[in-house]
């Protein structure tokens, strides 16, 4: 549950859902970024793992060890991991630079995981990064890897919030682009997306900045009346209307073992039966 930018209220609402529906585990994230408004909301409401990128959470730490929840942090190096590590997390997050949204890592995974791993000890560390398919997660875990963690594969099921374009742009497309296209809301963040028209229009002029890009202050969508912006780094959900294949469609490169919509269910099984586990 990426709470980043979601309202205390609103993400402790989310949290107490999510709780009495699952005896399982699930976890809240935090780009550090920004500050994390929603993290006390979410330890209230009894959150039970916390995750965060694009950052070391050196105070919110304390609070999520206090909390009695579990601790992850996302690191791109092996010098990043061995600060990470100063602060006692419960696992480590290994990503590479093939995942799909905002992209910490310069690094392709297969080259950073041995590294993270050689400093890790006895830390647990989960593989992030282009991942979509059995054979990859038991590559990761061959490695050493304690578990390998998806994204792009389950935006493209039926129970996510993504919307149907979007969902079958990931199953009809196989090309991505790490990019600073994509940029309002968070300035000079790099991040993978599909190429979409956007894109291809602002990588033909040249990939110009603002406020001199292609269709720059064009309304491409809304949702309940607000406008959404082209060059917003916002993705299409269900809801919202206009042209939405120009919207920010987030994609690793896993995309492009991506062919179906199956429901999340299905995904776990196949994915644990082509993993061999």
């Amino acid at each position: 549950m990426g709470l980043t930018w979601t309202a205390p209220e609103i993400a402790a609402e989310w949290v107490r859902l999510v709780r009495s529906s699952t005896q399982g585990l699930f976890q809240a994230n935090f780009v550090l970024h920004f500050e994390p408004k929603a993290l006390c909301a979410v330890l209230e409401a009894g959150i039970p793992i916390v995750t965060f990128s694009w950052g070391l959470p050196t105070h919110e730490a304390k609070l999520v060890k206090e909390a009695g929840a579990q601790l992850g942090i996302q690191v791109v190096s092996p010098q990043g991991a061995l600060r990470a590590l100063e602060l006692e997390p419960d696992f480590l997050i290994c990503q590479g630079i093939e995942a799909g949204g905002h992209v910490q890592s310069s690094t392709p995974l297969m080259e950073l995981l041995p590294k993270v791993m050689a400093v890790a000890d006895d830390t647990p560390v989960i593989a992030a990064g282009g991942i979509s398919v059995g054979a990859q997660i038991q590559e990761v875990l061959d490695l050493g890897a304690t578990g390998a963690m998806l994204g792009t594969r389950f935006v493209a099921t039926q129970e996510s919030r993504a919307h149907p374009l979007y969902k079958r742009a990931l199953v009809d497309h196989v090309d991505t682009a790490l990019t600073i296209c994509f940029d309002g809301g968070w300035p000079n963040a790099p991040h993978r997306v599909l190429r979409n028209s956007t894109y291809l229009n602002w990588e033909a002029a040249g990939s110009p900045q603002e406020p001199v890009r292609p269709g720059e202050g064009e309304k491409t969508a809304h949702i309940l009346g607000e406008p959404i912006w082209r060059y917003e780094d916002t993705a299409p959900r269900n809801g919202m209307e206009g042209d939405l294949e120009a919207m920010c469609l987030y994609a690793g490169t896993g995309v492009a073992n991506i062919h179906d919509l199956p429901s999340a269910q299905d995904l776990i099984t196949r994915l644990i039966a082509e993993a061999g586990l």
